[in-house]
C-alpha cells in the first residue's frame, strides 16, 4: 500500500507517480473537472475561504485538515482504504476465493454499470445545490453545504480513478460524459430520478442530506464488500466523509424541527406569521424526498441485483458482520406485490430481492432517526409526531410504481391519489413559500428565525467562528 502522495497535482496513495500514463490521462480530466466545477459548482463563493476539511491520510485517526481554502484550490485527491493483508469474497458464487485486483472479464460490464451509477449521483448533487449558499440560514451551514460539496467533487474524483485505471478508452469516455449530464436537464439528465429533482431551499437540502445521502451510505457500504477490492477499499474510505453529510441532514431536520415547535406555542399554530415552517410542511417533506430516495435502491425484485450478490461484486450492508449465510442461493423473501387489485404476500427468491433486503436496512436507520426527532416534539408538548410513509407511497421504480398508495400503504383509486396529494406531498405553494424566507444570514452566530442553532459548532470551534469570511 502506497503512502499518501500529497505534492502531484493530485493528492493519492494509488502510486500515480509510478504509472505514468495514468497520472497524464487524470491531469488530462483535471481541467475538464475545474471548468465543470466552476461553471456548475457552489455559486457565488469562488473566491471565499471557507473553513473546510480535506482529506490528508487514509489512517482511522487524523485523515482530515481543516483550514480555510479557496473551494477551487481544494485539494481533491483519490484515497482507498489500507489493506495490508490478503482478502477473501464475503458473498455469492465466489464466497472464500482471494478478491480480485483486476477486473474478471465476465464481470466488466456490470462493473461498469455499478461504478457509473455511483459515480454519477456525486456532481449531480453538487449541481441541485448551487445555490443554496446564497440563502444560507447562517455562516455555519453555509460552510456545511461546501464542505458537502467539495466532498461529493472528491467522490467522483474517487469513481474516476476506477473508470481510468480499469477500463481504458471506455472509461475515459464515461468520464467525460459524468461531466456533460446536468441534474434536470431535459435533454441530458442524471441517471437516477432523484438527483434530477430541484432542491432549491434548505429544508429540502436537509432532506436531501438526510434521506438521499443515506441511501448513498447503504450503496456505498454495500459496495464495500465487493470482492473486487480496489472498488471495496474506494467505497470504504469515502464512507468516512459520508458520515458528515448524514449529520447534517439529520441535525439540519432536528433544528428546523425544533424551532418550528417553538413558533407554533408561540403563534398560536400558525409559524407563518413569524416566518417559520409548520409541522405539517416538514412532514410533506419527509414523505417527498424519504420516498424518491426509496427508488434509489432500484426495484423489489430485480435480476440485476441477483447476478451483482451471485458475481461477488455487491453485497449487503455489513454482510461480514450481520448475516451467517453468504451464499444465499436457496432463501426466500416474502414481498407484498399486487395482484388482481389486491396487496398479496408473494415469496421471491432471496437473491431477487437482495434490493429490498438493503432498502429494509435502510429504512430501519430512517426510522432510528425519526425517533430522535419526535422525540424534539414530546419536549415541546404539542402532542404532534412525525412519521415516515410506506414504503409502497409515491414510487417511481419497483412493482408499487404503476399502483396508487396512500401514506399507510393502502391501495386506493387514482382519483383518490390525485386528491390528496397537495395534502401529503411538498408542492408548488409549500416550496413558492420556503423560497421566500429563505434569507441570507451572514454575522457569525446568527440563525434564521426558522431554524434552531446548532448544539456545537465544528472541529470544536464556537458557533460565532466565521466558518466563511464573506
Amino acid at each position: 500500500m502506497s503512502s499518501v502522495d500529497r505534492t502531484g497535482k493530485i493528492p493519492n496513495n494509488v502510486d500515480l507517480a509510478g504509472d505514468k500514463r495514468l497520472q497524464r490521462a487524470l491531469e488530462h480530466w483535471l481541467p475538464l473537472y475545474m471548468e465543470w466545477w466552476n461553471d456548475m459548482g457552489p455559486a457565488g463563493f469562488q473566491t471565499k475561504d471557507i473553513y473546510l476539511r480535506t482529506a490528508v491520510s487514509v489512517e482511522a485517526g487524523g485523515w482530515a485538515n481543516f483550514d480555510y481554502v479557496k473551494m477551487p484550490e481544494y485539494r481533491w485527491g483519490i484515497f482507498l482504504t489500507p489493506n495490508d493483508s490478503v482478502s477473501s469474497i464475503g458473498f455469492g458464487d465466489h464466497y472464500g476465493k482471494p478478491t480480485w485486483q483486476e477486473i474478471p472479464g465476465e464481470y466488466r460490464g456490470n462493473l461498469r454499470r455499478i461504478i457509473v451509477t455511483q459515480a454519477d449521483t456525486e456532481p449531480a448533487s453538487v449541481e441541485q445545490q448551487r445555490f443554496l449558499g446564497t440563502i444560507a440560514p447562517s455562516l455555519y451551514d453555509m460552510r456545511n453545504l461546501f464542505q458537502i460539496n467539495v466532498e461529493e467533487g472528491r467522490h467522483l474524483w474517487a469513481m474516476v480513478y476506477l473508470l481510468f485505471r480499469f477500463f481504458g478508452k471506455d472509461g475515459r469516455d464515461e468520464a467525460e460524459e459524468l461531466l456533460s449530464r446536468r441534474s434536470g436537464d431535459e435533454d441530458k439528465p442524471r441517471i437516477l430520478n432523484a438527483f434530477n429533482e430541484a432542491c432549491d431551499h434548505w429544508l429540502s437540502f436537509f432532506c436531501f442530506t438526510h434521506f438521499t445521502d443515506r441511501d448513498g451510505k447503504f450503496q456505498l457500504a454495500s459496495l464495500a464488500e465487493s470482492g473486487f477490492e480496489p472498488l471495496a477499499r474506494t467505497c470504504d474510505f469515502m464512507l468516512t466523509e459520508e458520515a458528515h453529510h448524514l449529520f447534517v441532514g439529520e441535525t439540519g431536520l432536528d433544528r428546523i424541527i425544533k424551532r418550528s415547535a417553538e413558533l407554533t406555542r408561540e403563534t398560536d399554530g400558525d409559524p407563518m406569521r413569524a416566518g417559520g415552517i409548520p409541522l405539517d410542511m416538514i412532514q410533506r417533506a419527509i414523505n417527498y424526498w424519504f420516498t424518491y430516495s426509496l427508488d434509489l435502491f432500484g426495484g423489489e425484485i430485480s435480476s440485476n441485483a441477483a447476478n451483482f450478490f451471485g458475481e461477488g461484486l455487491k453485497g449487503r450492508f455489513k454482510e461480514k458482520s450481520r448475516y451467517e449465510d453468504h451464499v444465499m442461493k436457496d432463501g426466500i423473501k416474502v414481498v407484498p406485490q399486487v395482484i388482481s387489485g389486491r396487496l398479496v404476500e408473494d415469496e421471491v427468491p432471496y437473491r431477487n430481492a437482495i434490493n429490498e433486503v438493503l432498502r429494509d436496512e435502510y429504512i430501519d436507520d430512517c426510522q432510528r432517526a425519526l425517533r430522535k426527532w419526535n422525540r424534539t416534539l414530546e419536549k415541546s408538548g404539542l402532542g404532534i409526531q412525525l412519521s415516515l410513509p410506506s414504503r409502497r407511497f409515491h414510487r417511481h421504480q419497483g412493482i408499487y410504481a404503476d399502483h396508487p398508495f396512500d401514506p399507510e400503504g393502502n391501495l386506493i383509486t387514482k382519483e383518490a391519489l390525485e386528491a390528496n396529494t397537495s395534502r401529503w406531498l411538498l408542492n408548488n405553494a409549500d416550496n413558492d413559500y420556503l423560497v421566500s424566507i429563505m434569507n441570507q444570514v451572514i454575522e457569525p452566530g446568527k440563525m434564521a428565525n426558522w431554524i434552531a442553532a446548532p448544539s456545537r459548532g465544528i472541529n470544536g470551534q464556537d458557533l460565532e467562528f466565521e466558518y466563511v469570511r464573506l
